[in-house]
């Protein structure tokens, strides 16, 4: 489907350059103020109330028309990443340390875009354009909503979306269950005795019961969890010892990393089996052991209603051809789940075509593909026009 039968030429060049300052002016989590600040602006010149301050940095536009009573959001991530920029693009970002390298300038121009358009637009509800500060793991949805968000605005279903790299540029998948997993963080120390590295004997060995402990908690998943049931456990982070004194034993050493699953269930059983290990190992080696597992974010799983109808403002804004009902979920992670375990919700990817060298998510070379903004704003306006359409 061609650009110019979803958006006014004008306004695609409107939002491309928008889409390029923004990522040229990137802000970390809980830290855009000159992101919301223009965010604010263009909702209040199309007419829309702006509520700010929400989880910090948050923006919510409200748009009310018709006596309908159902509400909905639609959601938008602002923050970037703590990373430098390698793109060499013209407009790329004048912040070293900062870098738009998810694309979320690109899911705040076309959130932005859709609400503009939908201004002028017939509908019969409340429509609420929430733009996130720190999804990145700064835990920006938790913000907001402890902020009072579901208070203040009170909602029937949640709606996020995401791009996708070497999907069909433009192309929405929107897909019931699992999208992405929970992210989760753990911690393990092990207490010993410190000694002499000839003579280990007299101390109790941390540093060994680390290593009986990584080989045991990388075969949780392998042989404990469902093999039905994805799930990821990575060891990531470690401190011992002294490379300046490699004749001493330490007396404790602590372990890092991430826990990732699609269900709740699943969740629950990796926090209790790394405990479960770590505890065990410990009693073993005749050592103490602290063991945290901090709950960050929740799995994104699409409820069958809002995706179905996903589906159909897919195939009405962009044609059967641009829309997919299957696609492999992720397990990377996104705070969506802060409004979409609440509500109802539905989160789907947007194709981007193929990117760049080494553009994927989270790289240095990574650049939002500008193409895809028409598509973005025409399936927002759509999902709107079919929960609300009179």
């Amino acid at each position: 489907m061609k650009d110019d039968s979803l958006i006014a030429p004008g306004k695609l060049a409107d939002l491309t350059q928008m889409r390029r300052d923004l990522h040229a002016h990137p802000e970390l989590g809980f830290e855009e103020h000159r992101t919301a600040d223009i965010v604010a602006a263009r909702l209040e010149a199309a007419g829309i109330e702006v509520t700010r301050g929400l989880g910090g940095t948050g923006v919510v536009g409200t748009l009310r028309k018709g006596d309908g009573n159902r509400a909905i959001l639609l959601r938008a991530d602002m923050d970037a990443l703590a990373m430098t920029e390698a793109t060499g693009l013209e407009y790329a970002s004048t912040s070293p340390g900062r870098m738009h390298a998810c694309g979320h300038d690109g899911h705040t121009t076309m959130l932005l875009g859709a609400a503009e358009e939908l201004a002028g637009r017939d509908f019969s509800g409340t429509v609420h354009f929430v733009f996130q500060p720190a999804e990145e793991g700064r835990g920006g949805g938790k913000a907001m909503v402890a902020d009072g968000f579901f208070d203040q605005f009170p909602v029937d279903a949640a709606y996020g979306l995401h791009n996708m790299p070497g999907l069909e540029l433009g192309v929405v998948a929107a897909v019931e269950g699992p999208q992405l997993a929970s992210s989760d963080s753990w911690q393990v120390t092990f207490r010993g005795v410190g000694s002499h590295g000839a003579k280990p004997h007299q101390g109790r060995d941390a540093v060994t019961a680390a290593g009986v402990f990584l080989a045991q908690v990388h075969g949780i998943v392998a042989r404990e969890v469902d093999p039905l049931e994805p799930a990821v456990i990575s060891a990531c982070a470690l401190e011992a010892g002294d490379f300046n004194a490699l004749n001493v034993i330490p007396d404790a050493v602590r372990i890092g990393g991430t826990a990732r699953a699609y269900s709740l269930s699943v969740r629950d059983q990796l926090e209790e089996a790394i405990g479960r290990h770590a505890r065990g190992v410990a009693a073993g080696y005749g050592i103490e052991v602290d063991y945290v597992f901090t709950r960050r974010i929740a799995p994104v799983v699409n409820d069958p209603v809002p995706t179905a109808l996903a589906q159909r403002a897919a195939t009405r804004a962009l044609g059967t051809e641009h829309m997919r009902s299957a696609f492999p979920p992720s397990t990377a992670g996104d705070d969506f789940s802060e409004f979409g375990t609440r509500v109802p919700g539905a989160y789907v990817w947007l194709g981007m075509g193929e990117m760049r060298e080494n553009g994927q998510h989270h790289n240095v070379n990574y650049d939002f593909n500008d193409a895809c903004i028409p598509h973005g704003v025409a399936w927002w306006c759509a999902v709107v026009e079919e929960e609300l359409g009179r």
